[in-house]
This record gives structure tokens, C-alpha cells and sequence, in this order.
């Protein structure tokens, strides 16, 4: 079976890692500002305060976009440039960047695919409690319907939430994330109120006019490390893939969040609004054994058996088409769009100006054949966004992973496109069908 007739080939990028321009045109602080410049957070130092310079070089961006030949591209929508407080009346100057993102996307034949949060909460809404208050989910709602009155026109596809998983359990149960709480699994609320948030969202976005609404949710397979260990990879199972899809596909919550205080009788019937489709963010498998204590019910065990990425991830492919398979099997899904899949190596230009990236190569070509042995299986895939455009601020690791298609310089901002770039964009040329 080949790639279904529209099959979307695009790539992937978020606000706060390519922007910058972190005080122009009324943008307030982020948490992700408060935790960046805060010494010990982010290592050396580095902070998203000029990025990749996207706001200023979009222009430039788009055109290698549309050297690739992408149908899409899939970007986010910084919050505190639309609202910088978190609530109240849309900053126009804010807007007015994204307007003019979208009307050279469409000039460049590029359709835009907007997320509304990937990360980036504003700073006066943390300090309200961010997403362990409810009243979050109500404002993430109002922030959606101001950019869709904006933006609707031209936007047909939104995804709400970029991997909510990693807010809770990195943003507010770890602290290795933005804004850095350690509640362990007091956490939880921040899932319930994300998802609410999300089921807000999407009822403001219908109420705009669009057609075309799915959330981003990170995935990652679980291995027991024996099988005494089995209980905590399903538990991990549940922490990490079911939280966030059985309440939107299910309309109830995994066994975790049962009964919790903080969720209301009305809450589900909101969160589980049908969507359109569901984004699959996959990077690597998890291997799990039983925790030897501590709060929660599992340990990581490293994965040694296979070759891994600049960040050290095992590179397996036959993981991603395993849990292709697992969603296909456990849920009534709509249609999938991989959202991201990617890989991080120590990238460097060569004496020869060239950028030789092969082990990039090979990973996505290993993926994108896992890709296309689901869809030949049935497993319904509508497009495939690779992480990333540019390389980027990567968090808490700063500018030392280089994930892009494109090599990022970021002392003068120069961009030089890699191997990569080049066997993607023939790629895509191979895919579709002949004019």
C-alpha cells in the first residue's frame, strides 16, 4: 500500500527554540525566559534570547522550506506574543507576526500547520500556579479562539498541545524542564488541567471555523528489562502513552488518575471532543525495571545493545513501527501525522563547506521505511514531519544538540542546508505522484 493521495511530508519547529526576539513587539516573559536565565538551569548558560533569529530571517527560512519541496510546515504560536500577561486582549503586533509567517508560507505553495502551545506559558500565568490551577485551562482556551479569529482563515490544520507528557512529568514533577517544580507524582494535576485545556481549545477552534484539530503526544515503547519486570514497563506504559490518549479517544483516564479529587464529573465529555486527527512525536524506546523505591513505580535502564544518537538515544526503528501497531491495535484512532521524528548528532561544517550528516540520513530513511511498513499493515498515516528545520535551542541541553536539516551558525546566523537537507528534499520529489 502507498502513501495515501494529500500525504503531507513537512518538518517541524517551536517558538521559543528558533524565535528569539524574546522583547520585540510586546512579548512578555515566558517560563521558559524565567528558566533559562536562571544559573544552573540550562547548561552553560544558554538561553532562547536570540535562537535562530526566526523572527527576523522567516523570509530566509521559508525559502529553504521551499527548496525541500514541503507541503507543510508544522511551527507554534508563542503565547506571550499574543497575550503577554495570559489573559486579556490579543497583542496585534504579536499576531502580526504570525499573519505574515502564514501569508508567506501559502505565497511559497507551504501549508501552515500551527500548535498553540509548545512550552512556552506565560510567565504571570506560573505565577498563578500555571498548569496545576484550573483556571489555566480556561485561559489556554481564550488564547486559542484569539488566534483562530486571527488566523482561521488561512490555518487549516491546529494542533492544540505539543506533548503535554513532558510539561507534567519534566515542567512540574522533575524540574528538569521550564518552570522547574519537583512535585513527583503531585504533579498530576498539570496532566488533568492540560487535557481540559486541550478539550477547551478544541470547542474554540470549532467555534472559529476550523476543521482540522488534533493534539501532539510524545510516545515511547516500553520494554520490561526481564520479565519479573513487566509491571513497571506498563506502568511507565501508562504514565508516559496512555495519560494523555485514553482520555482524549477513550474518554476516561488509565487506572493512575482514577477517582483524583481535582477532575470533575464534566470534565471528560470535554476532553474526549472528537479531534480530527492524533500527532505522534517518537524518538526512542524506554527500557524499564522495577524501582528499588522512591516515588514512582519504575527505574530507566539504559539501552546498550543498539547504536544511539549525539544525545545518546538508542536508534531502534522497529520500536517506532512496534508502537505504530500498539496505537493502531489499543484505539479507534482517527488519522495519525508523525509530528516528529528526528535526531540530534555533533554536526560540524567541514573544510569543504559541507555539512556531511549521514548517520541523520540513515535514521530517517530507517524510520520512514518503519512509516510506510504501518501504512502498507493499514494503520491509517496522513504525514510525516521530521524534526527539525533548524538546528535549535534544545532546553535544558541549549545549543549543544543539533537537530536540524540545517545547519545553524549561531554567532552570525548563518544557515548552510547538510547532507540531510538533500536527500530529504529528493525524497519528497520521489513521492508524489508526476505532474
Amino acid at each position: 500500500m502507498g502513501l495515501a493521495e494529500g500525504f503531507r511530508w513537512g518538518v517541524a519547529t517551536a517558538a521559543y527554540q528558533i524565535e528569539g526576539a524574546v522583547d520585540e513587539d510586546g512579548r512578555g516573559p515566558s517560563t521558559w525566559d524565567t528558566f533559562s536565565h536562571t544559573p544552573g538551569r540550562v547548561r552553560d548558560g544558554h538561553n532562547g534570547d536570540a535562537a535562530c533569529d526566526h523572527y527576523h530571517r522567516w523570509p530566509e527560512d521559508i525559502a529553504l522550506m521551499s527548496g525541500l519541496g514541503i507541503d507543510t510546515y508544522r511551527f507554534s504560536i508563542a503565547w506571550p506574543r499574543v497575550q503577554p500577561s495570559g489573559i486579556g486582549r490579543a497583542n496585534a503586533r504579536g499576531l502580526d507576526f504570525y499573519d505574515r509567517l502564514v501569508d508567506g508560507l501559502l505565497a511559497a505553495g507551504i501549508a501552515p500547520a500551527a500548535t498553540l502551545y509548545h512550552w512556552d506559558l506565560p510567565q504571570p500565568l506560573e505565577d498563578a500556579g500555571g498548569w496545576m490551577e484550573r483556571d489555566t485551562a480556561y485561559r489556554f482556551a481564550e488564547f486559542s479562539y484569539l488566534v483562530a479569529e486571527r488566523l482561521s482563515d488561512r490555518v487549516e490544520m491546529w494542533i492544540t498541545l505539543n506533548e503535554p507528557v513532558v510539561v507534567m512529568a519534566y515542567g512540574y514533577a522533575f524540574g528538569v524542564y521550564a518552570p522547574g517544580k519537583t512535585l513527583m507524582l503531585d504533579a498530576l494535576p498539570a496532566a488533568h488541567h492540560q487535557l481540559l485545556g486541550h478539550g477547551l481549545a478544541v470547542h474554540a477552534l470549532r467555534g472559529r471555523g476550523v476543521r482540522s484539530i488534533g493534539l501532539a503526544n510524545h510516545y515511547s515503547l516500553a520494554w520490561a528489562a526481564s520479565p519479573g519486570d513487566q509491571p513497571a514497563a506498563d506502568a511507565f506504559d501508562t504514565f508516559m502513552n496512555r495519560l494523555f490518549t485514553d482520555p482524549v479517544l477513550l474518554g476516561r483516564y488509565p487506572g493512575l488518575m482514577a477517582d483524583a479529587p481535582f477532575i470533575r464529573a464534566e470534565d471528560m465529555a470535554v476532553i474526549a471532543t472528537p479531534i480530527d486527527f492524533l500527532g505522534v512525536n517518537y524518538y526512542q524506546p524506554t527500557r524499564l525495571k522495577t524501582a528499588s523505591g522512591g516515588p514512582l513505580p519504575f527505574e530507566i535502564v539504559d539501552i546498550t545493545e543498539y547504536p544511539t544518537t549525539g544525545m545518546g538515544w538508542p536508534i531502534v526503528p522497529d520500536a517506532f513501527l512496534s508502537l505504530l501497531r500498539t496505537l493502531d491495535t489499543r484505539y479507534d484512532l482517527p488519522p495519525l501525522y508523525i509530528t516528529e521524528n528526528g535526531c540530534s548528532f555533533p554536526d560540524e561544517i567541514g573544510p569543504d563547506g559541507v555539512v556531511d550528516d549521514s548517520p541523520r540520513i540513515k535514521f530517517l530513511d530507517a524510520h520512514i521505511r518503519a512509516m510506510r511498513t504501518a501504512i502498507g499493515e493499514g494503520v491509517d498515516i496522513r504525514g510525516y514531519f521530521t524534526w527539525s528545520l533548524l538546528d535549535n535551542f534544545e532546553w535544558s541541553e541549549g545549543y549543544h544538540p543539533r537537530f536540524g536539516l540545517v545547519h545553524v551558525d549561531y554567532e552570525t546566523q548563518k544557515r548552510t542546508p547538510k547532507k540531510s537537507y538533500g536527500w530529504y528534499r529528493d525524497l519528497i520529489a520521489s513521492s508524489k505522484p508526476p505532474l
